[in-house]
């Protein structure tokens, strides 16, 4: 079932214990690596990542790998400086990476979807702001490992999403776990200049048309970042389990008519969930309610990019329905429609869309362009991000795999997808609503209507 709202609690750490650290591989070339106008899309947002351990973690033996992991993620270790056009680079002098350990009095927690621990995330966490980053002594990643009372560590990771996508954050957080157990791994590739070279503009009208970015005036782009916080906002978690998504996917197959259709179980959940809170927010059936796919490029772009590219290649499709048809089609048809979306990201597009975003930069504008439905963050659009493919619980960094793994609260009405603990083919899914329609999520009757086909009867 949804997690039920979590009791009134926070977890103490004693800052008399808090000890900080400067992490730093020991070595810089002093490069200056300016950043891809996907890059720039993000702001300088930290991405935070939190991750629970059942056994200890070892402070001192953490900071020695990840300084050698450093070493060949030299961006992580640097500064963010604006370049003379607006545009922003890093500049690798091997600065540092801030790491601090801390002491809980309190005993670690049975976490998971029924218990979230989202309210002690800023005690785990800290100093998320994006602000005081650009041209200031400011760490680009920032860690912090929480020892809990009788065992057990909750480590923080913050990393500066200017440099990397989600894609990439974990491929840094794969590197250094494999760094720390003494296995192999392949350096990331920091060529910035490989992406944009990728980029032309489309002669086909209907590419244009599908770019995911548009440039915008100031009164329009101030208005997109003030809307979300207007409105309070709560997330409910949910866990759909590998039988039920697999009735799921059966049932939206055989609903599938053209020779050769198929949809696969991300395209299903999506689509069986676009379709519940299109009906739990019960608009009029001629309203418009959009749906929004954020996908990463690096697949569909193919050896044209290395494949150990590491920064954001991260795009977004949108698609979208009236209501009265979205509550009205089967699941296989809404199903068909998010797989049509996600097959609208062709190579064309993204070689499109990276030349017009590198055209702002040239001009000084980035900072001017943003996702062609800013506005529409509101109750008639949901934006999915899907990481159920990313090795969530694989981060071993010595004390065995984290049993549980934390996304933050968002402002925006967004639904978020993970692996489950035991990577066994189910889902964990967050999603974030406004407040009285979360109350209504975690209702029974809509928890019925979220899990019609749950296999032990139990809504997750």
């Amino acid at each position: 079932m949804a997690r039920r709202k979590t009791p009134p609690f926070r977890t103490v750490v004693d800052s008399r214990a808090e000890s900080v650290h400067t992490v730093r591989a020991g070595a810089a070339d002093g490069d200056r690596v300016r950043l891809t106008p996907y890059d720039l899309l993000t702001g300088p947002w930290y991405t935070p990542l939190t991750f629970f351990y059942r056994k200890t973690l070892d402070g001192a033996a953490l900071r020695d790998s990840l300084a050698r992991t450093l070493l060949r993620y030299p961006l992580l270790a640097g500064r963010l400086l604006r370049d003379a056009d607006g545009g922003l680079s890093v500049l690798c002098n091997d600065a540092g990476v801030r790491f601090t350990e801390a002491s809980s009095p309190e005993p670690m927690r049975e976490y998971g979807h029924l218990l979230r621990a989202q309210p002690v995330i800023g005690d785990v966490l800290r100093e998320v702001s994006p602000f005081g980053v650009v041209d200031r002594d400011t760490p680009l990643l920032k860690i912090r490992l929480t020892q809990m009372r009788g065992g057990g560590s909750v480590l923080g990771v913050l990393v500066n999403h200017s440099l990397a996508d989600g894609g990439s954050t974990l491929a840094f957080l794969e590197s250094w776990s494999r760094e720390h157990l003494g296995l192999p791994w392949e350096p990331p590739s920091h060529d910035r200049g490989a992406l944009e070279a990728l980029g032309r503009l489309s002669d086909r009208p209907e590419t244009r048309d599908n770019r995911a970015f548009a440039g915008v005036g100031r009164t329009r782009r101030l208005l997109s970042t003030l809307r979300p916080g207007l409105r309070k906002r709560a997330t409910v978690t949910t866990r759909f389990e590998a039988a039920e998504l697999a009735a799921m996917k059966s049932e939206a197959q055989g609903a599938l008519t053209d020779p050769g259709a198929w949809v696969s179980t991300n395209d299903v959940l999506t689509a069986h969930l676009w379709r519940v809170l299109g009906e739990l927010r019960g608009h009029p059936d001629e309203s418009v309610e959009w749906l929004g796919l954020v996908v990463g490029a690096q697949s569909v772009l193919g050896g044209a990019l290395p494949s150990s590219y590491w920064g954001n290649c991260v795009t977004k499709s949108w698609t979208s329905l009236r209501a009265g048809d979205l509550r009205g089609r089967s699941l296989g048809a809404v199903a068909a429609d998010v797989r049509r979306c996600l097959g609208s990201n062709t190579e064309d597009k993204l070689r499109d869309e990276i030349a017009f975003l590198g055209s702002y930069r040239r001009r000084g504008v980035s900072r001017h362009v943003m996702s062609v439905h800013a506005l529409d963050v509101s109750e008639t659009s949901l934006s999915v991000n899907n990481w159920s493919r990313f090795p969530l619980y694989r981060i071993d960094l010595g004390a065995g795999q984290p049993f549980w793994y934390e996304f933050p609260d968002l402002p925006v009405p967004t639904v978020h997808v993970t692996p489950t603990p035991q990577e066994d083919g189910g889902r964990d899914v967050y999603l974030c609503l406004s407040e009285e329609h979360a109350d209504l999520a975690r209702s029974p009757r809509w928890q019925e209507r979220l899990h019609p086909r749950a296999v032990s009867g139990r809504a997750g």
